[in-house]
């Protein structure tokens, strides 16, 4: 019987879509985001919207408050990270940090526009997903252990 996704020296070709889009980190990482921009929207509306918080305050929590989602679904679903976990939490947390100041900077700037705290947050969103792909693969969850030869 033949194995599902193919022996691994079948061409990328042969190998169906739905298995190339699952073996495709990039792909399950803007997967991955997506949920994790929803939880932070939803959290950030909430505090801002009912609660009315103050939108810096309600902005910053909100992305503090996915943290461990955002860090969890990304370490295992979209990267499958072996690297200690200690290590990739400090680079991670190092990450969220430079992140959140960026995401309160960029909501209060473009809150002063037309497009508003939401436009605002889209922009943060969007450009913090194009540099954190980058920084998620080759830093925070890279494994850089020496892996022993069989």
């Amino acid at each position: 019987m033949k194995n599902a996704v193919g022996p691994s020296d079948t061409p990328a070709t042969q190998v169906p879509w739905h298995v190339r889009i699952r073996r495709n980190n990039g792909i399950r990482y803007l997967f991955a985001g997506g949920l994790a921009f929803l939880v932070d929207l939803g959290v950030l509306a909430v505090l801002k919207n009912v609660l009315d918080w103050p939108l810096w305050l309600a902005t910053g929590a909100a992305f503090l408050l996915s943290f461990f989602f955002t860090y969890t679904i990304q370490r295992v679903f979209s990267f499958g990270s072996t690297a200690p976990h200690g290590v990739a939490l400090l680079k991670y947390a190092a990450l969220v940090t430079i992140n959140t100041l960026a995401t309160i900077a960029i909501v209060f700037l473009v809150d002063l526009t037309v497009l508003g705290w939401l436009g605002g947050k889209v922009i943060a969103t969007a450009l913090s997903t194009l540099w954190n792909y980058f920084a998620y693969r080759y830093w925070v969850f890279a494994d850089t252990r020496p892996h022993k030869k069989d």
